[in-house]
């Protein structure tokens, strides 16, 4: 059986009552896959004939393109995005017990990468208005410990990395970006990825260019960042079974850059569908008592990987939209510093107050490129009705 036999095979098997979609998916993977079938299914069939699998011509093609599209010199596929910034942390020089600025807000990935190689996270609060890394608490963390400041693209739109860029240089400290929600996203001086010394991206599927599996990235314009980062991405080694580093098993693999290379061509297309399902929703919901739309940071081109509002009493609103059969998210429920992981850091209720005040009230709704006008309208009245019957 050829691989796209397989496909058309588990497309058309039964689902179970389970796997049934809601009215209104908070995502569709299945669209975006059906609109690369065409080009990904080839390939990966030769790919099974020849048995290539890890590394060769798929991958180093999509590094090309990603590292031009990205306006950068280098990108290394590894893994995933946890593996990414690992491996960005260690290349840029960050040494057991250095600390690393973070907005609390963040996917607990960007701490863990650092808990992992001994670093210290050291979080802070955002801005209120765009939920973004605040400057002026940063320079507030900064101790004699301080090696980086790890600003994150969140949502989809790029960190004030003007701000975030000229204090670093002030107090001689590299900037490793978290660019896991944001390709294709840009600010006043470029693109996401290319903004510090050193970025770190995911491909997870539900990405904005996400792969078929687990898969990240590496960017950075610095020859030797690159180099030490594709070496301890393979076991610490350049030449076979010569070790110079302890490294780790983090390279990207070709079935998933085939994925990236087909959605890659897409991704423009795809942002731009995101933009105008974004201008829909601010029509619909633009005048609605109780909710709170998001903002972008002026000089910013959002690439609006999540549509993320704010609502009081938001459980129970997420409660209803779910018995309407609206998917929804929450990013995040709670700020890193309050999760049991991170205890031992001594953090506490009250100490990011915006941070956590934005957890209780978040709620992110329907969002992906092939999300249509009739479904959005689905979900604004759905909105309409769980917000009104709160007031009512």
């Amino acid at each position: 059986m050829t691989t796209a036999d397989l496909w058309t095979a588990a497309s058309a098997r039964p689902r179970r009552a389970a796997e049934i979609t809601a009215a209104v998916p908070f995502i569709d993977l299945a669209a975006q896959q059906a609109e690369v079938a065409a080009e990904v299914l080839p390939v990966w069939q030769a790919q099974l004939e020849s048995a290539s699998f890890v590394g060769g011509p798929e991958v180093a093609a999509f590094e090309r393109e990603y590292a031009d599209y990205i306006g950068v010199r280098h990108v290394v596929g590894v893994s995933n995005g946890t593996d990414a910034l690992e491996l960005a942390y260690r290349a840029i020089g960050i040494q057991p017990g250095d600390e690393i600025i973070m907005p609390a807000n963040t996917f607990i990935a960007t701490a863990e990468a650092a808990s992992r190689i001994g670093a210290v996270p050291v979080f802070v609060d955002v801005d209120d208005d765009y939920l973004l890394i605040d400057p002026d608490a940063v320079e507030a963390a900064i101790t004699s410990c301080t090696r980086a400041i790890a600003p994150v693209h969140l949502f989809g739109q790029t960190a004030p990395m003007g701000l975030i860029t000229a204090l670093a240089r002030r107090h001689d400290l590299a900037v490793i970006e978290d660019a896991a929600q944001s390709q294709g996203a840009s600010g006043p001086s470029g693109r996401a990825g290319a903004l510090g010394h050193v970025a770190a991206t995911s491909f997870y599927p539900g990405k904005n260019l996400g792969a078929a599996g687990d898969a990240g990235a590496v960017m950075t314009d610095d020859d030797g960042i690159a180099a030490l980062v594709r070496n301890l991405g393979a076991h610490g080694s350049s030449v076979k079974y010569v070790h110079d580093h302890i490294g780790v098993n983090a390279r990207l693999d070709a079935v998933q850059a085939t994925m990236l290379r087909a959605k890659l061509r897409r991704l423009e297309d795809w942002n731009a569908a995101r933009r105008a399902a974004a201008e829909r929703y601010a029509g619909l919901l633009g005048a609605l008592d109780g909710l709170r739309l998001p903002s972008v940071r002026p000089g910013n081109t959002d690439v609006w990987h999540l549509y993320v509002v704010r609502v009081d009493d938001r459980d129970r609103v997420l409660a209803d939209l779910g018995a309407a059969g609206i998917g929804t998210g929450i990013h995040y429920p709670t700020p890193v510093h309050l999760t049991e992981a991170y205890a031992h850091l001594g953090g506490r209720r009250g100490q990011f107050p915006v941070a956590e005040a934005a957890a209780d009230r978040i709620l992110s709704l329907p969002m992906f490129p092939h999300l249509t006008a009739q479904q959005q309208s689905g979900v604004a009245g759905a909105v309409h009705h769980a917000i009104t019957r709160r007031s009512s």
